[in-house]
């Protein structure tokens, strides 16, 4: 068949209708079932876990647990913690279960500069599936405001 022949059967076709959002029915829902299915997926959203991670690798949950510990610690001077302060340079967890945690401090003049890296490891190793814990406290890079978490920075009034 030429492509002559081929041109009137394909114009001779109609085209089928288009789709459209506004044809679909819509089931009857009322305001606040509809705000429970939303919560229910925002929350199934948020409860989801990243596949094939290893528990000490972030996303991870030996890693995540000993994040959420390091945020129970708070700054005697300022009414953040110490995660979002930015105070918390690395979290690295072997395959043992050790943690190594690489911290600094606002100053080295700190008023507990000699405390806070023992109550640290004292939070870390408390950790359930914590093998063993290390803090490093480490002067460079120094620490500054940008370091901090627009979340610490929001309740600093900062933002």
């Amino acid at each position: 068949m030429s492509e002559s022949e081929q041109q009137p059967q394909e114009q001779a076709m109609p085209k089928p209708p288009r789709a459209r959002v506004a044809d679909a029915p819509l089931p009857e829902e009322s305001a606040g079932e509809k705000l429970a299915r939303k919560r229910d997926y925002l929350e199934g959203f948020l409860a989801e876990k990243p596949q094939d991670v290893v528990s000490g690798e972030p996303g991870g949950d030996l890693y995540e647990a000993v994040v959420t510990a390091l945020k129970e610690i708070y700054d005697p001077e300022i009414p953040v913690n110490i995660y979002d302060l930015g105070l918390i340079y690395a979290v690295e967890v072997d395959d043992d279960a050790a943690v190594v945690v690489t911290m600094t401090l606002t100053t080295p003049h700190c008023p507990v500069a000699e405390s806070m890296p023992g109550e640290v490891e004292l939070r870390v190793s408390s950790v359930p599936g914590v093998r063993d814990a290390e803090v490093n406290l480490v002067w460079d890079p120094p620490w500054d405001m940008a370091k901090m978490s627009d979340e610490a920075k929001l309740e600093l009034g900062m933002l």
